[in-house]
């Protein structure tokens, strides 16, 4: 009996294996077809077209009992029962996991669906509560027959065994700008491998101990059942698999992605259709939600229950087999049919791009089955921290976890095409004297993976979406070089006339001439005006009317006549006029004075020469004959200079007036005479003709 104790304590104890699979791999965009292990909404828009596994294997070792130094392990005179470093609790939980991923791929139908189809072997066992306070003691007890009470209360154990072949469909379900949320559905088909299971209730041993005699008395209470497939009724080595042991499960999920920069991986052609490329990550932040192993398999079986309700002597005790306890304390149950559950999980992830290289992974996988349910599998609860390095060829990742009853756990892992390798313990491994658990995976497959859009012409508009491949062209253009029809090399985008070649200007068009005037409307500052070139295209004016244009008009302000370069022309009744008052300008007598009196007659003429404002005049000075010939010259020439200076200091340009003394030379009466003299004694404005 001590020695059936110890062994199935030891075995449970060392072989314990975590049941999470290839930790830190799934994380990676580049998974494949194993993304449908934890949610099967990751197969679609993949970065895969196709992606064939040929097998991968993962197992984890650990538990909450045992801690031990892994370079230990490899010494051959080691003993992990003597030498392990032990953790005992009231209960002790212990689980394990095999996973073999055998034959698989996935394919990309089109942008909006995927399918896989994958094989896969699974072994879990599950044995929950174990009092460990109590086991580093009883073996020894036993042999120095000393007394020992345990009081075990409940526990449970599991195993499983099963294959399943999954058909995965998943589908893009919400694609809108930033928001992206796809889903997906596993259905599979369960061949089961075998099962077993067993419940403790109320579980007792009081060991009283007589160490003279040896014949001291074993109290044990609480009922025991356990209970297997048919195909186990044997030895392990002539297992079968049975045909009626078969099942069906499914898995569910959701995937839903932030992609605030959608934008810029947003292409589209001239007919709407958008267009996405489909070999990078287009998300800032991932979020996944699934449930898998929703299900069971039904094996025909038998069940057997003890009951320990009893006293026994210290030596029927320690002469106890497993034969001998079936007699003595078993009643076997057929059953028509064994219900074995999957280890039913709840996985959530949440997945930060850093960049398009560097990601920040956080996952959590939560059991939903319940420890104590009968013939159950489950997972252990984890929640792992991973960052990762990932490309299309290599992925590097380094989850950081903390594992339910195995705690801290550290690992690496890569991916390097058609290899993927890891350990979600490895590290902690080599810095922990203690550890609890050790994992590895490894497989190999052929990944298929989505080629980087084409662009021939190398224009920056990707082939799928340029109408033009063969040629550059912008992006506005669907990547079509813009025409220029008529040759003017104002592209016909911005050509307002694209059939007729005009000036780049005037935006492509020819520039008009409107009024026909020979100069074009750009140049004309009366386009709607006939007018000469040499005017800017207006017209020339002729602001007075009088028929000479402002351009010849001397006088544009005032009417005159053609011939007189269109200023008034001075008439002979006009000069008579003008020197009828001139002869009346009255001086000092002997002087060069001008008289008050003459003021009226002065300004008679400043009217008349503003009257006639660009003709010019010559104020000529006259005397008799009295007096001597040189007095005389010098006083006509002062008078004649007086009235100039007048003229203009009223206002009369000085270049239009020119003043001359004749002295007593230009009489226009006889000298001998007072009448006479009175007449040569005179000025007169005369017009000068050019």
């Amino acid at each position: 009996m001590r020695k059936l104790i110890s062994t199935v304590l030891l075995l449970l104890c060392i072989a314990s294996v975590q049941s999470q699979s290839y930790l830190g791999f799934l994380t990676d965009n580049y998974s494949g077809v194993h993304g449908v292990i934890n949610n099967p909404a990751n197969i679609v828009d993949s970065r895969f077209k196709t992606d064939i596994n040929l097998v991968g294997v993962s197992a984890f070792i650990g538990n909450d009992y045992y801690g031990v130094n892994f370079t230990d392990i490899f010494d051959e005179n080691y003993e992990i029962e003597d030498e392990a470093r032990e953790f005992p609790k009231d209960k002790n939980n212990l689980v394990g996991n095999i996973d073999v991923l055998g034959p698989a791929f996935m394919f990309n139908i089109n942008e909006k669906n995927a399918i896989a189809v994958y094989s896969r072997a699974r072994a879990f066992f599950n044995v929950n509560d174990i009092n460990g306070e109590t086991l580093e003691g009883i073996i020894d007890n036993l042999d120095d027959n000393i007394n020992f009470d345990v009081n075990q209360g409940s526990a449970y154990a599991s195993a499983h065994s099963w294959a399943e072949i999954g058909v995965s469909y998943a589908r893009i379900i919400f694609n809108k700008e930033q928001h992206f949320l796809k889903g997906g559905l596993t259905l599979k088909y369960l061949q089961g491998l075998g099962t077993a299971y067993a419940t403790g209730n109320n579980l007792s041993i009081d060991f009283d101990a007589n160490t003279a005699t040896g014949n001291g008395s074993v109290t044990t209470t609480g009922e025991v059942a356990y209970g297997y497939s048919d195909n186990l009724e044997d030895d392990l080595d002539q297992v079968e698999v049975v045909s009626g042991a078969t099942g069906v499960g499914a898995d569910l999920g959701f995937v839903y992605e932030w992609r605030p920069d959608y934008a810029e991986y947003t292409s589209t052609d001239s007919k709407g259709k958008t267009y996405m490329p489909k070999d990078v990550n287009k998300y800032k932040l991932k979020f996944g939600l699934s449930l898998t192993d929703i299900g069971a398999i039904s094996y025909n079986g038998t069940q057997e229950n003890y009951d320990f309700n009893r006293t026994i002597t210290q030596n029927e005790f320690e002469d106890l087999d497993i034969d001998e306890l079936e007699r003595s304390y078993g009643t076997p149950i057929l059953s028509d049919s064994e219900r074995a559950t999957l280890p039913t999980a709840l996985h959530a992830t949440v997945d930060w791009s850093i960049n398009n290289r560097f990601y920040l992974n956080l996952n959590t996988d939560l059991s939903l089955t319940s420890k104590d349910k009968v013939n159950a599998s489950r997972i252990t609860n984890v929640v792992s921290l991973t960052p990762r390095f990932e490309s299309k060829w290599f992925s590097f990742y380094s989850p950081i976890s903390v594992i339910q009853h195995s705690g801290f756990q550290w690992g690496a892992g890569f991916r390097a095409g058609p290899l993927y390798v890891g350990s979600g313990s490895v590290l902690s491994l080599l810095i922990s004297d203690e550890t609890k658990a050790a994992d590895v995976y490894v497989g190999f497959k052929v990944p298929v993976y989505q080629s980087r859009p084409k662009d021939k012409d190398g224009d920056g508009v990707l082939d799928k979406v340029d109408e033009c491949p063969e040629t550059a062209g912008p992006e506005e253009n669907y990547g079509c070089p813009w025409p220029d029809t008529d040759g003017d090399t104002v592209l016909d985008k911005d050509d307002n006339c694209p059939d007729v070649a005009g000036e780049v200007d005037n935006n492509g068009c020819p520039w008009p001439d409107t009024d026909e005037d020979g100069l074009l409307d750009k140049d004309d500052n009366c386009p709607q005006t006939a007018g000469p070139k040499e005017n800017n295209g207006c017209p020339w004016p002729d602001t007075d009317q009088d028929g000479v244009l402002d351009k010849d008009d001397n006088c544009p302000n005032v009417p005159g006549t053609v011939a007189n370069n269109g200023c008034p022309e001075v008439t002979e009744e006009v000069q008579k006029t003008l020197n009828e008052y001139a002869k009346t300008i009255l001086f000092d007598s002997g002087r060069s004075s001008i008289k008050a009196e003459s003021n009226q007659v002065l300004t008679g003429i400043l009217n008349i020469l503003k009257e006639y404002s660009t003709a010019k005049f010559k104020v000529e000075g006259h005397t008799d004959s009295a007096g001597s010939a040189k007095l005389n010259q010098r006083l006509s020439d002062a008078r004649a200079n007086a009235v100039k200076n007048y003229l203009v200091e009223n206002g009369i340009d000085q270049f239009r007036l020119s003043a001359i003394g004749y002295g007593e030379d230009r009489p226009i009466a006889t000298n001998k005479t007072r009448a006479g003299r009175a007449q040569n004694r005179r000025v007169e404005i005369n017009l000068v003709k050019e």
